[in-house]
């Protein structure tokens, strides 16, 4: 079949089926005339292809199914059923990661200052509060105490 006709059944683009041709998805013969012809398998691969985006796969995943397809000559049970296995606990740990990031957002909205940290930052990156000079007057020597007998910056001063 032509591609405009593939296009038609499978609800695709010119477009896509040539990207998927690249891709090495589906396979076109070229006619005399150079228009592509696909074989009628196109259509029930296109589908695969469909089915496979739609539950998470990527092109290189369905890529890798199709080229068992074609070595078996039927799809690999026990292979699809490690890839969907594979595919759900990449699910799994990616449900895990969004409702811990959700239970963060949450908690954060319920909180007076909702980007405050959880935890304070570390001693040596806080630095203390900037303190205002202290006026000199003539008067603060003699308010200072005496200094102490044993004291050695008072033996160091006289």
């Amino acid at each position: 079949m032509l591609i405009g006709e593939l296009a038609a059944r499978s609800g695709l683009s010119h477009d896509t089926l040539r990207y998927y041709e690249r891709a090495g998805l589906i396979a076109a013969r070229r006619g005399a005339n150079g228009y592509r012809r696909y074989p009628a398998e196109a259509e029930t691969r296109l589908a695969l292809v469909r089915l496979a985006q739609g539950l998470g796969f990527s092109l290189a995943e369905i890529r890798e199914v199709l080229r068992l397809m074609d070595q078996a000559g039927e799809l690999p049970a026990e292979q699809v059923q490690a890839l969907l296995q594979a595919k759900l606990a990449e699910m799994d740990a990616r449900l895990a990661e969004l409702q811990r990031l959700r239970q963060d957002v949450a908690r954060r909205l319920a909180d007076v200052c909702p980007l405050r940290l959880a935890t304070p930052l570390p001693a040596d990156s806080q630095q203390p509060p900037a303190r205002r000079p202290q006026p000199r007057s003539a008067h603060a020597a003699e308010a200072a105490p005496p200094p102490l007998a044993g004291d050695s910056s008072a033996q160091g001063a006289a």
